[in-house]
């Protein structure tokens, strides 16, 4: 008979009969792929619980009542899980930061998806390089790479010298990188190819000429003017005549400026062409519409993905834009995922979901008051619910919209710092609440790709908090 993995679920008191809840409601043990029980370790609050905690409170082997062939700790639980694996001598794994996500998380573990795959090359245009000394540029450049570009794109500009432009392309390749040189001027194109350019952007068919000076070199071509297709199939078949490698851009058009037909030339240009490499220019969307751009990216690669486009040119010159090749990055992995698998581009990865979240309020009201009637205990905790900011101890309840309206109820006059703590804590809630954003107490708001974040890349690792202690300690052991 085949052997049905058991898991062992750790969690708190409070959180104990919540969490039996949560998995009876996966569905009849006869039918899931694992069998499972709660153990609670003794202590109050679950997200209080640590790897030392474990580690004293578990006896090691696991005793027969206990026998498991996996251990879940909570999410939040702080300290090193792979050293409670080789303690138990079996896996222990962090399971998600809420309960209420258990069926997702085990959905997800299941059939687990690979984002590690895309086809896209990320180009990313630094417009003002004959502005910025080379030493700018490159530190420019090597941002722009840790961000996830695979070519630094330099940028001439209009009747503006660039005398330092073949230093320029020499000190971007002397630090490793892949780099194109992105002007009309054919002066530039032929200085900076003949520095070591990768690519150049880009030719029409009447400055062909200049690809013959430099074999070395993939040139990007476009047409004569946008809607002049011709000149651009032109082009392409000069460069197969050549024998040469080459992509092929049929120029992206602002809103409201020939936008949706600008993408029907890129239909046409990849029916006509089918084995030609495509790149498409971004930036005249993200940069010239004031919107969010994680989903404007998400769509553009998106239609990137379905049109085979391999490589896309972005910039991240207007300060909405900050991390347009950021979420470049993650989009062409999410969408080359969605494509290779077929499915649709959801629940891949919530990068690009910067301000809202699917499931923003994990706990009902109802649910809150109940949990909250059983705290003996002064911590002030801090929920969000479709109805509010919660707010609560030993001492009471409070649900508000406005996190003022909470002050007299916590009876902080004479504590500073927790004060402090609690104003910062509920500022947070009230932004999730208001956003509809997944709130968790002494966590910074998850924003995606959208900030920084600072300190250990796993998203299952705790942020460290620099709160007070006096009013929020972790249990004692």
């Amino acid at each position: 008979m085949e052997h049905v993995p058991h898991v062992l679920f750790l969690t708190g008191h409070l959180a104990a009969p919540g969490l039996q809840r949560v998995l009876t409601g996966l569905g009849d043990r006869a039918t899931l792929p694992f069998t499972w029980q709660v153990h609670d370790l003794g202590l109050q609050v679950a997200a209080l619980m640590t790897a030392d905690m474990i580690r004293r409170r578990l006896p090691a082997p696991l005793p027969p009542e206990l026998a498991a062939d996996r251990i879940v700790v909570p999410g939040r639980c702080r300290g090193e899980v792979e050293a409670l694996s080789a303690h138990y001598g079996l896996p222990v794994e962090r399971g998600p930061e809420e309960m209420k996500d258990l069926p997702r998380h085990f959905q997800r573990s299941a059939a687990p998806l690979d984002l590690s795959r895309h086809d896209t090359l990320i180009f990313a245009e630094i417009v003002d390089a004959p502005r910025l000394t080379v030493d700018a540029i490159v530190e420019r450049a090597l941002y722009l790479r840790r961000e996830g570009a695979d070519v630094i794109d330099i940028g001439g500009l209009p009747a503006t010298a660039f005398p330092h432009l073949e230093d320029t392309v020499r000190a971007l390749k002397a630090a490793g990188l892949r780099v194109s040189v992105d002007s009309l001027d054919t002066d530039e194109l032929l200085r900076g190819g003949g520095a070591g350019a990768d690519f150049l952007l880009s030719l029409k068919v009447d400055t062909l000429w200049v690809a013959d000076e430099l074999p070395h070199v993939t040139p990007v071509l476009i047409a004569r003017t946008p809607d002049d297709e011709q000149s651009l199939d032109e082009a392409i078949a000069g460069m197969r005549a050549r024998g040469r490698p080459f992509l092929a851009d049929a120029i992206l058009d602002p809103i409201p400026f020939g936008f949706v037909e600008s993408i029907a030339r890129y239909q046409r240009l990849a029916r006509r062409h089918p084995d030609v490499d495509i790149l498409m220019g971004v930036g005249n969307l993200t940069e010239l519409t004031e919107a969010d751009t994680s989903g404007i990216n998400a769509l553009l690669f998106g239609m990137a993905a379905e049109l085979g486009v391999k490589a896309v040119l972005a910039t991240q010159v207007s300060t909405h834009c900050r991390r347009a090749v950021r979420e470049a990055e993650l989009a062409r992995r999410i969408m080359f995922a969605a494509r290779e698998q077929q499915t649709l581009p959801k629940g891949l990865h919530p990068g690009l979901m910067t301000t809202h979240v699917k499931l923003p309020f994990p706990d009902t009201p109802a649910e809150i008051a109940a949990l909250a009637a059983e705290v003996r205990d002064p911590n002030f905790r801090v929920q969000v619910s479709e109805a509010g900011v919660h707010v609560y101890n030993r001492d009471g309840l409070q649900t508000v919209t406005d996190p003022f309206a909470a002050w007299p109820g916590l009876k902080l006059d004479g504590d500073a710092s927790h004060a402090f703590y609690m104003g910062v804590e509920l500022a947070r809630a009230q932004i999730a609440w208001q956003l509809g954003k997944r709130h968790v107490q002494d966590r910074p708001l998850d924003w995606g790709v959208a900030a920084e974040v600072e300190g250990d890349d796993d998203a299952c690792a705790p942020v460290a908090s620099t709160r007070p202690a006096s009013r929020r300690e972790q249990e004692k052991p």
